[in-house]
């Protein structure tokens, strides 16, 4: 095959449109893949403390808090999600999900002894990439309604 600037010049385009696909313009950062939807996800609440038993308790109007048991289906997702307005703790119960954040991926598995924290900058999404179903244990504030 011969080369020529034409074969150079469509090549350099389709390179280039790659590339542009994958960056940020504004930024010149790499742009995240990450799910912008749950799949195969149950929650079972578990117990709530009611706004107005919040408000009574410790002054904080707006908010109950919950706790909720989350199953991860494998090949399940959690979509994106951010916890600005809503803080939480995750705790793995049984098998190991894939958090995904912005800067890269941590894996939480069953029996590590270590929560997730849900703070003002947190966020994330999660994966079940294993053959297993992922069981954790969330509780976090909600904005009551």
């Amino acid at each position: 095959m011969k080369i020529t600037k034409t074969t150079l010049a469509g090549a350099a385009l389709f390179l280039c449109g790659v590339l542009i696909g994958k960056l940020d313009i504004a930024t010149g950062q790499a742009q995240e893949a990450y799910p912008t939807e749950h799949v195969g996800i149950g929650i079972t609440q578990l117990g709530v403390v009611p706004e107005d038993s919040m408000v009574r308790q410790i002054g904080i109007d707006g908010y109950f808090l919950q706790l909720r048991l989350a199953t991860l289906e494998p090949g399940g997702q959690v979509a994106r999600h951010q916890h600005d307005t809503r803080p939480g703790l995750v705790y793995t119960l049984e098998g190991s999900w894939i958090e995904g954040r912005p800067d890269g991926e941590r894996e939480y598995p069953a029996g590590e002894g270590i929560a997730l924290v849900e703070d003002a900058e947190t966020d994330h999404w999660f994966y079940n990439r294993s053959d297993e179903p992922v069981k954790v244990l969330i509780c976090d504030m909600g904005i009551a309604e």
